[in-house]
C-alpha cells in the first residue's frame, strides 16, 4: 500500500469505539478521503463524496467477495443478495425486492398505520416505556409476516438479527461469540425451507417456488430468507429508537413536528443521517483505481463508512445538529445504488407510522434513565432506552 496514504491505528471495532464512534469518524475525516486501517487490512472511506462514488461504481467496487471484514463470513454469505454482483445479484434481488417497493407496500399501509396507532396508544397508557421495545414492536409484527416466518418461531429473531450483523465486522471476539446464534438461525431457516413451513402468500413462499422451478438452489433459498429478515429488523429498530432519543433530547424539534406532521418523512431521513443504523460495509477493488487522487490497488478492501459520511461537514451544514427541516434525503444510511437497502421503503413506512402516531398523542418525550447502546460490530442501535411519554391534553 502506498506510504502516502494516511494511517489510522486505533481499532474502530473496539468496545469503546463501537459505543462512541463519532470521535473516530471525525479524526478519520480529518486525515483524508482515503485512510489505511492496518489492523483490518483495509482502506476506510470516511467522507461522503468517496462513499457515494464507490457505491455507484459497481463495476470497480465489488460486493461479490463479501461485504464483511473477515473471510469466514464472506465465504458463508456468498449465496446472499448482499454479497453478490451482476446477474446473481439481479436474480436474487428481483425475487423478493418487488414486495418491498412503495407501490407494493400500498396494500399494507393502512394496516401498518393501525398497528402503529395501537402500539403507541398502549405505550402512552403505560407512561414509562423502553424506547427499544416500542421501536421493535412494529417491525417484529410486520417483517416476519411479509417474509413468511412462522409465528411460533419468532422468540429469538432479535438476537439472531444482531448476531448476523456482528458477524459482518472483523473476526474479533464479538464476532466469534455470535457463531452459536448464527448457526442456530441457519439451522432453523434450513428446516423451514426443507419442511416448507412458511406462511402462504409470503415472500418466503415465492422463494420456495423459485427453488422448485430451479431458479435458485436450496442454499440460496435459505440465504435469501435470512438476507431479507435480519436486516429489516435491526436497521428499522435502530432508526426508530434513534429518532425517539433525538426528539426526547431536542424538544423544540418535537414541537415543530407536532405543529407540522408533514415533516415526518424528512424527520426519518434526518434521524437516519444523524445516527445511521449501519456503520459501514466493505467492497473489493476489482482493478487499480484512484479515489480522490489516492491510488488503491486491485484486490484491496475498502470500508464504506456510511455513518461517517452522514456527518461529513463537506456535505452537510452543521452535521452535528439534528434538524428535521434539513433536506436529508441524500443521506447514505440506507445505502445507495444497486445495493441500496431493498427494504428501505418498508423501514420508512414503519418509522413514519410510529412518529405520526406519537405526534398525535404525545406532548413530550423524556429520557428518564441512562440509555445503553448495543455493542455490535455493524449495527448502531440502542439496547435500552428508558422514556416517559407525556400525553397531549
Amino acid at each position: 500500500m502506498p506510504d502516502t496514504v494516511p494511517v489510522y491505528r486505533p481499532d474502530l471495532y473496539s468496545r469503546a469505539a463501537i459505543l462512541d464512534p463519532h470521535p473516530h469518524y471525525a479524526r478519520l475525516r480529518e486525515l483524508g478521503p482515503v485512510v489505511r486501517l492496518p489492523r483490518h487490512r483495509a482502506y476506510a472511506l470516511p467522507r461522503y463524496a468517496e462513499c457515494k462514488a464507490v457505491l455507484r461504481d459497481h463495476d470497480t467496487f465489488a460486493s461479490g467477495g463479501g461485504v464483511a471484514l473477515n473471510p469466514v463470513t464472506n465465504r458463508m454469505s456468498r449465496d446472499t443478495t448482499l454479497a453478490s454482483d451482476g446477474a446473481d445479484h439481479r436474480r436474487r434481488r428481483t425475487l423478493l425486492a418487488h414486495r418491498m417497493l412503495p407501490r407494493a407496500l400500498r396494500t399494507i399501509q393502512e394496516d401498518v398505520r393501525q398497528r402503529a396507532a395501537e402500539t403507541v396508544a398502549a405505550a402512552v397508557r403505560a407512561g414509562t416505556v423502553d424506547g427499544v421495545t416500542l421501536a421493535a414492536a412494529l417491525p417484529l409484527s410486520i417483517v416476519p409476516d411479509l417474509v413468511g416466518w412462522p409465528r411460533d418461531g419468532r422468540d429469538h429473531l432479535l438476537d439472531w438479527a444482531a448476531a448476523t450483523f456482528d458477524a459482518l465486522g472483523p473476526l474479533n471476539g464479538r464476532g466469534v461469540r455470535t457463531a452459536p446464534a448464527n448457526l442456530a438461525m441457519l439451522r432453523y431457516t434450513r428446516a423451514l425451507v426443507r419442511d416448507r413451513a412458511l406462511l402462504p402468500g409470503s415472500a418466503g413462499a415465492d422463494v420456495l417456488r423459485a427453488a422448485d422451478d430451479g431458479r435458485i438452489g436450496p442454499a440460496e433459498a435459505t440465504a435469501l430468507m435470512i438476507d431479507y429478515l435480519a436486516p429489516s429488523l435491526d436497521t428499522t429498530i435502530g432508526a426508530i429508537s434513534a429518532a425517539l432519543h433525538l426528539f426526547a433530547t431536542h424538544p423544540g424539534q418535537w414541537e415543530a413536528l407536532r405543529r407540522d406532521p408533514g415533516l415526518v418523512p424528512n424527520a426519518v431521513h434526518e434521524a437516519v443521517r444523524y445516527e445511521s443504523p449501519i456503520r459501514g460495509f466493505a467492497r473489493t477493488v476489482r482493478r487499480p483505481v484512484e479515489l480522490a487522487g489516492t491510488p488503491v490497488p486491485a484486490g484491496a478492501r475498502v470500508l464504506v463508512l456510511y455513518a461517517s459520511a452522514n456527518r461529513d461537514p463537506r456535505e452537510w451544514t452543521e452535521p452535528g445538529t439534528f434538524d428535521i427541516h434539513r433536506d436529508a434525503t441524500r443521506q447514505l444510511g440506507f445505502g445507495y445504488g444497486r445495493h441500496g437497502c431493498a427494504g428501505q421503503a418498508l423501514a420508512r413506512l414503519e418509522a413514519e407510522a410510529v412518529l405520526t402516531a406519537l405526534a398525535e398523542r404525545v406532548a413530550r418525550i423524556e429520557v428518564v434513565g441512562e440509555p445503553e447502546w448495543l455493542p455490535n460490530n455493524v449495527i448502531r442501535r440502542y439496547a435500552r432506552l428508558p422514556l416517559r411519554l407525556v400525553p397531549a391534553r
